[in-house]
């Protein structure tokens, strides 16, 4: 991948050795490893392989996909680079959209009627994975107004795979941040109060400020913040405090009553077994460490 060389260490040697890039023998070998194993790599749940869009479309459609947040999701790989892999899955990305009842048809039966019944259409998303992208590849999406990821895939030796984030746009799922911060609090401030509203827009400010490719998607039950996958989860505030989950081992966490608490096996919208509950402005502060551990294991 683009910067990065990875070294195995033999300490009772005092020796590191180099473990060589390298691509995919052929595009099918990627695929397979990704399609068994998207739900970890992706945060997405396997739906279908090379799903046909019909005769008159006339096209296969590399994997298709229901990510955390119950967004439709496409995924094309190459091999290698491929100036039309961008353009090929935005064509797919269009049939979707005319085939939505085809489509939670098919999440209906194989996820269940609730998944199917909390479909997010209003941001579908785009994942290609290729061995390398052009800075026109870079450019190009960032002029569509659609959910778009650019992932950069490498496996080293026999048993190493590396994803790495080359662009990412949020399309639909993400708006401008002040006037939705605004219209946010216009609808809150008469039920929570101002105090509980500035805090959640200061939590919005430190997590979408913690890097490029943060897209934020809308839920009515949570506010999701994601890059590939999501990362944290902020509910809507309640009267004295905010909650945030984030996806962070609790077990790697010196847990605080009152501050953080274990939330793995129990049931709570949004995703993540960390549970963060904000109260002031220095709960924030305090917190900006876990944001970023959640952030980086994204």
């Amino acid at each position: 991948m683009s910067g990065l060389k990875l070294f195995r260490t033999d300490t009772t040697n005092s020796d590191v050795t180099e473990v060589v890039p390298h691509l995919a023998e052929v595009e099918a070998d990627v695929q397979r490893l990704v399609e068994e194993h998207m739900e970890v790599l992706l945060g997405v749940r396997f739906l279908a392989s090379e799903y046909g869009t019909g005769p008159v479309h006339g096209g296969r459609i590399d994997s298709l996909g229901l990510d955390e947040n119950g967004s439709p999701v496409i995924v094309e790989y190459k091999r290698g680079v491929d100036a039309g892999v961008i353009n090929q899955g935005l064509f797919y990305l269009a049939w979707l959209m005319d085939h939505r009842a085809e489509f939670e048809h098919l999440v209906r039966g194989r996820l269940g009627v609730m998944a199917a019944s909390q479909v997010l259409w209003s941001g579908p998303r785009l994942v290609c994975i290729a061995g390398d992208f052009t800075r026109y590849d870079v450019h190009a999406v960032r002029e569509h107004r659609r959910s778009i990821d650019l992932v950069r895939y490498r496996l080293f030796g026999s048993d190493l795979l590396g994803l790495e984030t080359v662009a990412s746009v949020g399309g639909g799922i993400q708006v401008a941040r002040r006037g939705r911060r605004r219209a946010t609090a216009r609808a809150a401030v008469d039920v929570q109060g101002g105090a509980m509203v500035e805090l959640a827009d200061a939590v919005d400010e430190a997590l979408l400020g913690l890097g490029d490719g943060v897209n934020r998607v809308e839920r009515k039950q949570y506010r999701a913040y994601q890059r590939l996958r999501n990362f944290a989860c902020l509910c809507p505030p309640q009267r004295t405090k905010l909650l945030v989950y984030l996806k962070v081992d609790p077990k790697d966490v010196d847990l605080v009553p009152g501050f953080t608490r274990d939330v793995s096996g129990l049931g709570h919208h949004g995703t993540g077994d960390l549970e963060v509950q904000l109260r002031t402005p220095r709960d924030v502060a305090r917190a900006q460490d876990l944001f970023r551990a959640s952030y980086a294991a994204a």
